[in-house]
């Protein structure tokens, strides 16, 4: 369903128990809330509610004009708002790759909406900066992504040959590839890295961040090309409270794609300790 909210119109997928406890997922690039297909189900039997939006530039979600239009921060009001709008008070938040950077900004930013955090792939800024030359060499993309033209024409050229390559390992490679094709889409994408993570954010000089509220689970898959463990794993030492940390064997970036069965057990059992805190 397409719910409007003040500044855009989200596409959102709902399901569950309404006056059950409430999961937000939220994808990253270059996907959308069906990335999270296999973890739905999974949580509405298990006596969950779901709430899965496309963010804005992504799947059918708006696309506003102006790269400053998708800064995280503008991301994380539309969370709030469509939290606000559903009638959710609290919700344990799960963000995957630039999602997961997303929901750390809610936390940070309202963590009494906040029941728990789970994070794929992506860990703390202070963390992913902490893990040196490794994450560095891992991160080139992140400079290519930042010039407006140039990195949508090498994307796409020779039928989208850089974008296909870029995205090999992703099981909805076709589908994402055929998404980001359509006019305007790549850039509205591309905007999130423009506008949340310029170069001096992620090489510049380090600027302080408060804490993540607790409880944390942290989980990192072991074939993932873009994220290096450290990045991951050392971002407990920016929680304060709970932290707990798990590696996926043999999956790629997309984690929840390639490993569900895995996932949604670490996910399922981390929500039922969160439960008794």
């Amino acid at each position: 369903m397409r719910i409007q909210l003040s500044d855009v119109e989200l596409e959102v997928q709902d399901c569950g128990d309404r006056a059950a406890p409430v999961v937000l997922l939220v994808h990253g690039f270059p996907d959308t809330h069906d990335c999270w297909r296999h973890q739905v189900p999974a949580l509405n039997a298990a006596g969950y509610r779901t709430i899965a939006p496309d963010l804005r530039g992504f799947g059918r979600s708006g696309r506003p004009e102006g790269t400053e239009s998708y800064a995280p921060a503008r991301s994380v009001a539309d969370l709030l708002e469509l939290l606000d709008r559903s009638g959710v008070e609290r919700a344990h938040l799960v963000g995957h790759d630039w999602g997961s950077a997303v929901v750390q900004q809610l936390a940070m930013t309202a963590p009494d909406r906040v029941a728990g955090l789970s994070l794929l792939s992506v860990g703390n800024l202070a963390a992913l900066r902490d893990a040196g030359w490794e994450q560095r060499r891992l991160s080139w993309y992140m400079l290519l992504f930042q010039y407006a033209g140039l990195a949508e024409e090498w994307l796409l050229r020779d039928g989208a040959a850089q974008a296909r390559e870029f995205l090999a390992e992703h099981p909805d490679a076709e589908e994402a590839v055929a998404r980001l094709s359509e006019p305007g889409a790549l850039t509205a994408a591309l905007a999130i890295y423009r506008a949340g993570l310029p170069p001096e954010v992620m090489f510049g000089p380090e600027l302080p961040l408060p804490p993540l509220p607790g409880p944390v689970l942290g989980l990192w898959s072991t074939g993932d090309r873009f994220l290096s463990e450290a990045s991951m794993a050392g971002t407990g030492k920016h929680v304060a409270g709970s932290w707990r940390y798990e590696r996926v064997e043999g999956a790629g970036h997309w984690l929840q794609l390639d490993a569900p069965e895995q996932v949604n057990g670490l996910l399922l059992d981390f929500l039922a300790e969160c439960s008794q805190i």
